[in-house]
């Protein structure tokens, strides 16, 4: 009977019946495990004066970054409103916070969003203006994520856009769906690369042209570092919102930068098109690997995972060593003095060693590791000289004596915690793109974030023939160490050069060389990252096109977190994109 429903349902899509119709049947015939479930969550709403606040007060998890809450603002007034709003996790430790100042003009409404670290379960949200005179209480609204067993899909759309377009039957709370899915109104949508980093596949079900000029910037960007997006197949171009995409009639997932598109027909095709990503286990883009238990002690990180600085680790055989000596100055050796001096010389000598001891060990901190952060920092880069910009992923590890001060992010790019991280590890504001005003390296503590952005950039390489010979200039901003780049259809291998300097490009490499691979195995297994970027190695491996170079550069590397001043311990950057000049 089973088997009977659903070929009376694909028969009745295949002759232009009723979509409603099929997708009733559809449900019919879903099996147990089978659907989605709607996560979009609740609003509360609260008026306070002139001020009407709607905050949504459950939303769906993503598996790693940020949970965008959004809060709808409406000034009733004929003033203007500074409005401030903090979120304050749940957490046994001191909470941190994540917050957001905003001013809503007299008589509009303005959504905004305070996206959350994923790792938060639970928390609330304060609402604070100066310019309300009385502000009822309480004004904290309690506020928690859904995780989801599957998958997570951020809708930009309706629900029956969704439903329409997919073809994918909606599962009760009491079902057991595949995934589940977060509806948004593409007018509200957020403009920062933060909220949607986290997702497993975006998707835009409906019109196209109903996503704002803006709000398809923030989708390109999200793709580029690594996302999944997913969209309704139509007959207009895409390139206008998304011009690097060259495959518009294929039906597989399109390599895009570090992610992927997908284009779907039939509602059938685009159900099929989510469950195959979805299904996919794909790790994220950048994973930073996290403290381990407080129960484990050890010089490893989560997962048996070796840190990627040494100054992390801590270095016990001098430790013992020095425990050694004390024990002893102030055993064997204080007994030797109280047979010699009498047991007042003792009562003098013992606390007299703790204390050069301790000066001892002040003074090796400040020697050895001083008052610098120091630093190792790897990364992926894709350079889009086109457009002028580059899109990279990149970890970076950290550790001082003292905290560092506020570190500032372009609204462009997004801070990733690790995974397994139980809290909040800083505070957050995100006024005027990402500010992490406290927490990002605390003192004496090994930490490791990880960093996706797209940025402008002038970074190129110029390759040129003089003669019988090709020249190439590094305009990368680092010191090339190795690479390869093609020209004519050969591959060549490109010259150790500084920054800014030329060289000449030697013989032609075998026929059957691949460079790519070459390189990024080279360095893109235990010693770039201890495996940290393999999340976006997958399109990076790809063969280099006619023109097409990657490099292996040194130092900071382009992530937004190199403007932070620090010692260098390690820097290896892979950057692969179009010389100028290289075409025949």
């Amino acid at each position: 009977m089973r088997s009977a429903v659903l070929t009376a349902s694909v028969l009745l899509c295949a002759l232009g019946g009723s979509r409603a119709f099929a997708t009733s049947l559809a449900d019919e015939a879903a099996p147990t495990g089978y659907g989605y479930r709607d996560a979009s969550g609740t609003i509360e709403t609260r008026i306070h004066g002139d001020l009407r606040v709607s905050i949504r007060t459950s939303a769906l998890k993503p598996e790693r970054g940020y949970t965008p809450i959004d809060v709808v603002l409406q000034n009733t007034g004929l003033v203007p409103l500074q409005v401030r709003l903090t979120f304050q996790g749940h957490s046994n430790s001191a909470p941190r916070t994540s917050e957001r100042s905003v001013e809503v003009p007299p008589q509009r409404r303005l959504v905004t969003w305070l996206p959350v670290p994923a790792t938060v379960q639970a928390g609330s949200i304060q609402v604070e203006s100066p310019g309300l005179t009385s502000l009822p209480l309480p004004a904290h609204t309690p506020v928690y994520v859904e995780r989801s067993s599957g998958g997570t899909v951020l809708v930009l759309g309706t629900l029956k856009d969704f439903d329409d377009t997919s073809g994918v039957p909606r599962v009760e709370a009491t079902g057991s769906p595949l995934f589940a899915v977060r509806t948004v109104d593409p007018r509200d949508a957020p403009r920062e690369l933060s909220s949607y980093v986290g997702y497993s596949v975006v998707m835009v079900p409906g019109d196209l042209a109903s996503v704002p000029a803006d709000v398809w910037a923030v989708l390109e960007s999200y793709v580029l570092s690594g996302g999944r997006l997913v969209l309704p197949q139509v007959s207009s171009s895409l390139t206008e919102h998304l011009p690097l995409f060259t495959a518009e009639g294929s039906r597989d997932a399109v390599p895009y930068g570090f992610g992927r598109v997908r284009l779907c027909g039939a509602a059938l095709e685009c159900g099929q098109a989510l469950n195959a990503m979805l299904g996919e286990s794909i790790p994220g883009p950048v994973n930073p690997a996290g403290a381990a238990p407080r129960w484990e002690r050890s010089n490893l990180l989560a997962g048996g995972i070796t840190p990627l600085l040494d100054h992390a680790n801590t270095p016990v055989g001098r430790f013992l060593l020095l425990i050694f000596a004390f024990v002893l100055a102030v055993g064997p050796g204080g007994l030797m003095l109280a047979r010699r001096r009498g047991p007042v010389a003792v009562l003098v000598a013992v606390p007299l060693v703790s204390v050069l001891t301790c000066v001892a060990l002040v003074t090796w901190s400040v020697l050895v590791d001083g008052f610098a952060v120091h630093s190792a920092r790897y990364s992926l880069t894709w350079l889009d000289a086109e457009r002028s910009r580059a899109v990279t992923l990149g970890v970076s590890a950290w550790y001082a004596n003292v905290s560092s001060g506020p570190v500032r992010f372009p609204a462009t790019s997004a801070l990733l915690a690790p995974d397994n991280a139980d809290e909040m590890l800083a505070d957050l504001d995100w006024t005027n793109g990402l500010t992490v005003t406290h927490g990002f390296l605390p003192p004496r503590t090994y930490r490791e974030w990880g960093e996706v952005a797209v940025l402008p950039s002038r970074a190129r390489l110029v390759v040129r023939r003089e003669g019988g010979t090709v020249r190439v200039q590094n305009a990368l901003g680092a010191r090339l160490v190795q690479g390869y780049v093609r020209v004519g259809s050969q591959s060549y291998a490109l010259p150790a050069l500084e920054d800014g300097a030329e060289g000449t490009l030697g013989e032609p490499l075998p026929a059957g060389a691949t460079p790519v691979s070459q390189l990024v195995s080279s360095v893109g297994g235990p010693s770039l990252a201890e495996g940290r970027l393999s999340g976006g190695e997958v399109n990076f491996r790809a063969p280099l096109p006619e023109g097409g170079f990657i490099a292996r550069l040194e130092g900071l590397g382009p992530a937004p977190s190199s403007a932070v001043d620090v010692e260098l311990e390690a820097g290896m950057h892979l950057v692969r994109g179009q010389s100028e000049g290289g075409r025949p």
